[in-house]
């Protein structure tokens, strides 16, 4: 069950044992060769790829994986990430009966609309290459639950993640019992990260958002350092329909005297953000005045950038991931560990810059942008709004070339699907639709009539079932010829990416 948020049902997840088993199979047992040449410019630009993606597999053990999905039971029985009450007060309550874990070491948080997981990972990447023991608590996860809280750059053992539920469930069931409704699922998972910190110990803890930044569960940090990533509309129903009304809830995670460091934003947004600086005595860095991209060129694999620090350039820094927003969001993540460590504040010189360029060159971020098979090309990216698919539409098209590309498109029912489509409708050929076994994915046969509205019918096949939806995405690219370069980009939803993870053997 951990390879599915915990709404999931069981029983509803695509069997990965059918006929898209013979394609799996067709292409590990290709001429590696023939491959290459099949592939085409493509294959040669990327094939340098990213370091293998962390993504947890199940417990190899019977009685530890039997003993997780107990605990994925458990937590599954809360309520889920989308249906909330905003408030901290239930997590409050659960940090002071647990001692204030939280308050043991540093923090960084991180919110924004697009590219906070990503800026984690970036940024917990410099933390550890700079000999600092760290905890990462992002989400959602893509495969295994496991993924969410990370001790020293790899996501917690099964063993751990059980240890530490088991830890803190009395706690659990005594805020429970005091308070008007239960903790929620990340609640839970929030304070189990909080509480592994402070076990491990960790020197220093990069937390993600869940959503907004006020009344968000992880909020009851005191981040030195608050990151903003770029904000855009996503979630209106709870964070407001304009860029000012939820820069103001992400603005909550701006604490007194901490040091703000900024994305380029939507200048209604950048006001927000500033004037709460203001109010709160924080220090703030901007893109594109204190630090930022100087100059990106694509590379076999990924992209070389040169980057504007706080305390200098850093040139020629492999960023083994795709897109201008992946190297956008890799200034933001050095601007933080600069920040952090007090650069431009308490010392004026920049960070090692090998240091950096080892950090950097070592980065991976499942499920965004990510190869997961050849001839095809199979990328899956995260995209779910319209700024992400904007982002990720701009990327492929620069990084992979595809003579024709088509889409995979399995998306939640909460989101602005038609931006969604409009965003991807230039660089589709054709586009497949499906869904994913979440209960909040959006019907397959209600995507398909907007995105017939969007793309034409005849550019619109429809698939219910994931694994039917590969193989007819596939079967399409192919049909140019053997040596033609067409492309498979799996997208709409984190469910639907990691579902055809597994699908495609990773995992």
């Amino acid at each position: 069950m951990s390879e599915l948020p915990p709404d999931h049902n069981a029983d509803d997840q695509p069997d990965p044992l059918n006929a898209f088993d013979e394609i799996i199979a067709e292409e590990t047992t290709r001429d590696p060769d023939l491959a290459v040449i099949e592939a085409g410019s493509r294959t040669l630009r990327t094939q340098g790829g990213p370091p293998d993606a962390d993504i947890p597999a199940r417990p190899a053990d019977p009685e530890v994986d039997k003993a997780l999905r107990e605990v994925e039971t458990e937590l599954a029985t809360r309520w889920g990430e989308t249906k909330l009450e905003p408030s901290v007060s239930r997590i409050a309550a659960l940090m002071d009966v647990l001692g204030e874990p939280q308050r043991s070491y540093p923090s960084i948080h991180i919110t924004g609309t697009n590219g906070k997981t990503s800026t984690a990972r970036m940024i917990e990447a410099l933390l550890g290459a700079f000999e600092l023991r760290t905890g990462r608590y992002t989400s959602p996860h893509v495969q295994s639950i496991t993924e969410r809280i990370s001790l020293d750059g790899a996501p917690i053992a099964p063993e751990r993640f059980i240890e530490t539920y088991q830890d803190i469930k009395p706690y659990v069931e005594m805020v429970d019992a005091q308070q008007e409704y239960r903790l929620s699922f990340f609640e839970v998972l929030t304070g189990m990260a909080y509480a592994a910190f402070a076990d491990a110990p960790a020197d220093v803890a990069v937390v993600e958002v869940g959503m907004g930044g006020s009344w968000d569960a992880t909020n009851v940090i005191d981040g030195d350092v608050a990151v903003v990533t770029p904000i855009d509309l996503d979630h209106t129903d709870r964070l407001g329909n304009t860029h000012a009304e939820i820069a103001t809830e992400k603005a909550g995670i701006i604490k007194q005297g901490a040091t703000v460091i900024m994305a380029q934003q939507p200048v209604d947004a950048a006001q927000v953000l500033l004037k709460k600086a203001v109010e709160v005595d924080a220090t703030v860095a901007r893109e594109g005045l204190e630090f930022g991209v100087v100059e990106r060129q694509v590379a076999v694999g990924g992209q070389l950038v040169t980057l504007r620090g706080l305390g200098g350039e850093y040139p020629e820094v492999y960023l083994p991931l795709h897109g201008a927003h992946q190297a956008h969001n890799a200034a933001v993540a050095l601007a933080a560990v600069e920040a952090f460590f007090g650069v431009g504040a308490q010392r004026a010189e920049a960070l090692d810059p090998d240091t950096v360029r080892k950090a950097f060159a070592a980065v991976a971020s499942p499920g965004r942008l990510e190869v997961v098979r050849r001839s095809p090309t199979v990328v899956l990216d995260a995209a779910h709004n319209p700024a992400g698919a904007r982002a990720t539409a701009e990327a492929i098209g620069e990084a992979f070339q595809f003579s024709r590309l088509i889409g995979v498109v399995g998306a939640s029912g909460d989101k602005n699907v038609r931006g969604l489509l409009e965003a991807f409708e230039p660089v589709f050929a054709e586009v497949v639709i499906t869904q994913n076994s979440s209960h909040r994915a959006m019907d397959a046969d209600e995507l398909a009539g907007i995105a017939v509205e969007v793309f034409g019918e005849e550019r619109v096949q429809v698939e219910p079932r994931l694994p039917d939806a590969l193989e007819a995405a596939i079967t399409l690219a192919e049909e140019e010829g053997e040596f033609a370069g067409g492309g498979v980009l799996v997208t709409g939803s984190v469910i639907t990416v990691g579902e055809a993870r597994l699908l495609l053997g990773r995992g």
